[in-house]
């Protein structure tokens, strides 16, 4: 395993690589920085391929700027984009985004189709679905308001002990990773200015169809989102599309069922 820091957009990112073989982008979401793929990782490597993860901007040892228009979902993208020049790889790579990193996936594949060869939604559908899911994920979203608060969700997550933060896990390692990693100042900011800087592109953005193979994963006890805006996500595709629905597992689907999680990501990946 390697790991470096790639200079890109004007902020330095930490970036882990393992393996060898075709490369498979990993992008986490809030609030986790590439931790979140410790089980995921080792048997997609195991499989033959080479795993670039890195904590995205505001997250881990990645710089976290101030301002809030630095989180714009064209400059995170463009963060990634980058990372892969820096790495000197220039051929399609597959990709794999969980929350925000989902979200970020959905735009690289819009933005920069010529850069993937296929990807996997994991939690989040395709913006436009998510758009028009519905009531049901109205009410599911009401902490994105909340969020844009300032000093609100600071607060909320960080009293006693961050224990709203610790809550969004069972497992007492990613509790302290997740800790450790918003106590220093301004770094749980920085997470909360993604949806900050966002806000209005939920509803407003120009999303057009996906021309990259998708699968797109949910889990059944999602707190945040529905199966709706997952499965609905079909009619935004204009390239092959599958869905898989994954029992027994939280929002944090490579956490609770990693090992099902890499092997099917492992067979959509085999079949390009």
């Amino acid at each position: 395993m390697e790991t470096r820091t790639v200079h890109a957009n004007g902020i330095n990112l930490h970036v882990v690589v393992d393996g060898f073989g075709p490369t498979i982008l990993l992008l986490h979401g809030f609030p986790d920085t590439h931790h979140l793929w410790r089980h995921v990782a080792p048997p997609l490597v195991a499989g033959g391929f080479r795993v670039v993860m890195f904590d995205q901007r505001g997250y881990g040892q990645s710089d976290a700027p101030a301002e809030v228009n630095a989180y714009t979902i064209d400059k995170i993208a463009s963060d990634a984009i980058e990372v892969l020049n820096a790495l000197g790889i220039s051929e399609k790579v597959k990709l794999v985004g969980h929350d925000w990193g989902s979200f970020i996936g959905w735009y690289l594949c819009l933005k920069y189709p010529e850069r993937f060869e296929r990807f996997v939604a994991v939690s989040v559908g395709h913006p436009l679905a998510y758009r028009n899911a519905g009531p049901e994920q109205m009410l599911k979203a009401w902490y994105i308001i909340m969020f844009q608060i300032p000093g609100l969700a600071e607060w909320l997550f960080s009293s006693n002990n961050f224990h709203a933060l610790r809550k969004l896990s069972k497992d007492p390692e990613d509790q302290s990773a997740r800790v450790n990693a918003f106590s220093p100042k301004g770094r749980l900011t920085a997470a909360l200015n993604w949806y900050r800087a966002n806000f209005g592109k939920f509803g407003t953005s120009d999303f057009g169809k996906c021309v990259v193979p998708t699968m797109g994963i949910y889990s059944t006890d999602d707190v945040a989102l529905t199966e709706k805006q997952m499965v609905d996500s079909a009619k935004y595709m204009n390239a092959e599309w599958k869905y898989v629905r994954i029992e027994n597992s939280t929002h944090w689907i490579p956490l609770d069922q990693p090992e099902q999680l890499s092997d099917e990501i492992l067979k959509w990946f085999r079949k390009s």
